[in-house]
C-alpha cells in the first residue's frame, strides 16, 4: 500500500495550505529524518497525499502534481551563539505581527493561533539580520520541531515583520527532541540574497544552550511584492 501524508487544517501556515516546515518535517521522516525538502506546490489540507520513491528522491504527491521533495543531506551550519531565554523574551516583545491575512493562522507564528492550538513563536530583532523567540516545547515530534524552526527565518530576511515570503526549500538536522516544557530559544538569521530568493538560517537551543536542530531555508518573494 502506498503510504500517505494528511495534514490537518490545525497545522496550516497560509490560511489555505500546511506550514511549511511542518509539511517538510513529515515528508524528511520519510527520507531519513534529516533531509534537504523542496516544496514546489502549497501542500495542500484535509485530503491524503501519496508519498512515492522516484530516482533517489521521495516525493509528496497530489494526484499527477508533485508537491515537494525530499532528500536526504548533509546539514552544516554557522549559527550565531544563542542568547539567553530572558534575551529571547525581550526579542520577542519586539515582534511585529505577520501583515498578511493569510499567515495569522499560521501553526508556528500566527497570532490568532493559543497556546494550546499554535506553537506561538514570535520572534523579535536581537540586531541586524537576527531575531530571536522564546519557546517552552510541547507536542513533540520531528515534524513540530522543523515547524518550531520555519517562520523564524522569514523574520530574519528583512520583510517588515514576516513579509509576504513563502518557503521554497528547508533542509534540517534534529540533534534530540527536546523535553515537554522544555524552556528553549529559537532564532533565525540572515545569510543572504538572490533576487526573489532569500537565505536564512535558524536554530533551536535548549536550557543549557546546546543546539537541538539547524535548519538553512530558501525563502521566495512572490512576483509584484516589491511593488
Amino acid at each position: 500500500m502506498t503510504p500517505t501524508l494528511r495534514f490537518e487544517r490545525r497545522y496550516r501556515g497560509p490560511q489555505d495550505s500546511a506550514n511549511g516546515g511542518y509539511a517538510a518535517g513529515a515528508l524528511a521522516r520519510h527520507a531519513g529524518g534529516t533531509a534537504e525538502v523542496t516544496l514546489r506546490l502549497p501542500p495542500p489540507l484535509e485530503r491524503d497525499l501519496a508519498v512515492e520513491e522516484r530516482d533517489g528522491a521521495i516525493v509528496l504527491l497530489d494526484g499527477d502534481a508533485v508537491v515537494a521533495e525530499a532528500a536526504p543531506a548533509e546539514v552544516e551550519l554557522d549559527a550565531p551563539p544563542p542568547v539567553s531565554y530572558a534575551e529571547a523574551e525581550a526579542a520577542a516583545r519586539t515582534h511585529v505581527p505577520t501583515s498578511p491575512e493569510t499567515f495569522r493562522g499560521c501553526f508556528s507564528c500566527g497570532p490568532l493561533r493559543e497556546p494550546d492550538d499554535g506553537l506561538c513563536i514570535y520572534p523579535g530583532r536581537v540586531r541586524e539580520g537576527v531575531v530571536a523567540a522564546p519557546w517552552v516545547a510541547h507536542e513533540l515530534s520531528p515534524e513540530v520541531v522543523w515547524a518550531a524552526i520555519d517562520c523564524s527565518g522569514a523574520y530574519a530576511v528583512g520583510m517588515e515583520g514576516r513579509g509576504e515570503t513563502v518557503l521554497g526549500r528547508m533542509a534540517a538536522r534534529i540533534e534530540r527532541l527536546p523535553r515537554e516544557g522544555e524552556r528553549c530559544v529559537v532564532m533565525g538569521w540572515q545569510t543572504g540574497e538572490d533576487g526573489r530568493k532569500l537565505y536564512a538560517g535558524t536554530a533551536l537551543y535548549g536550557e543549557d544552550g546546546e543546539p537541538l536542530a539547524v535548519a538553512r531555508q530558501t525563502w521566495i518573494v512572490p512576483r509584484g511584492a516589491f511593488a
